[in-house]
């Protein structure tokens, strides 16, 4: 089975389905022990955790691509990736996605040197660019069953009513879903969902313009797709600041011991025992053989 058809499988059999983001290889494999069905990657998860640089598509394809394989290399979860406005070559970048078995991308539109979706002062591109974009996207796929989602980012600068009808048009051009980024209101799910009955995806990020919806609120108005795109590396940050002030404050870091994963935790998290078993026999043959 494809990473894309696992991804459509997961989003026909969930609902909604719920995607985590995943900062890395090791984040992956923390929600598929939680029993997750899907995951997401951020391009500014990316670029502050990889990089330590701010959204303000300062990152590359490369850059993205390098933890997108690291996640595909160790994770059995269909993976949706953030990218971007397609780095000027949507072409070029949905089949390099396709070859780092992702199973998804969603792909914006807003102009080139883009910003974060929940920051003011975003430029969006008209929408015969936008629908240029996505068909270089659908006829560039390696996999039919790959996933594309159309962002609109126009909500904050042209209203729901024509941000549902750019929607319409990304539709048209073989988007197989939609991001509507920053909403503000359960209406503007509802408003979308009376137009299209196409899979749409509401942005649950913290600190930002959206209300933190609960699961249940956004399926009753037919939300298919719930994403958490920084949920656990916004925690991770916070616990690693705590833990690096406390150690040098305290000189120890044991009251902090109950916080922390156990070697034993992240042994299993990680098959240790087995690689290790593994390595012992691959020792133990070449020996007999020399």
């Amino acid at each position: 089975m494809t990473s894309g058809k696992k991804f459509r499988d997961a989003l026909k059999n969930n609902n909604p389905l719920v995607i985590p983001g995943a900062i890395n290889a090791y984040s992956a494999k923390l929600a598929e022990a939680a029993n997750h069905k899907a995951i997401y990657l951020s391009g500014s998860g990316v670029a502050a955790a990889s990089y330590g640089l701010p959204d303000l598509g300062l990152t590359s394809l490369e850059d993205v691509l390098i933890d997108a394989k690291r996640i595909t290399n160790v994770s059995s979860l269909p993976l949706l990736v953030d990218i971007d406005t397609g780095w000027g070559d949507v072409s070029n970048t949905v089949v390099e996605m396709g070859n780092a078995g992702v199973a998804a991308v969603h792909i914006e539109d807003q102009v080139f040197d883009k910003r974060c979706g929940h920051r003011p002062n975003k430029q969006i591109v008209s929408v015969s660019k936008m629908q240029d974009r996505l068909k270089s996207a659908v006829d560039s796929k390696i996999d039919e069953s790959f996933f594309i989602l159309a962002r609109t980012d126009a909500i904050a600068s042209e209203g729901i009513e024509k941000a549902i009808k750019r929607c319409g048009e990304y539709l048209d051009v073989g988007a197989d879903g939609i991001f509507l980024e920053a909403a503000i209101s359960i209406d503007d799910y509802i408003e979308f969902k009376k137009n299209f009955s196409a899979p749409l995806l509401a942005n649950i990020t913290e600190f930002g313009r959206t209300p933190l919806f609960s699961q249940k609120e956004l399926c009753d108005v037919g939300v298919d797709m719930v994403l958490y795109p920084l949920t656990a590396f916004r925690a991770m940050s916070a616990s690693a600041e705590k833990i690096y002030n406390s150690i040098i404050k305290d000189g120890t870091q044991e009251p902090l011991l109950d916080i922390m994963q156990t070697r034993e935790e992240l042994y299993e998290v990680l098959d240790y025992y087995k690689f290790e078993k593994e390595l012992d026999e691959q020792f133990v043959n070449k020996k007999e053989g020399s």
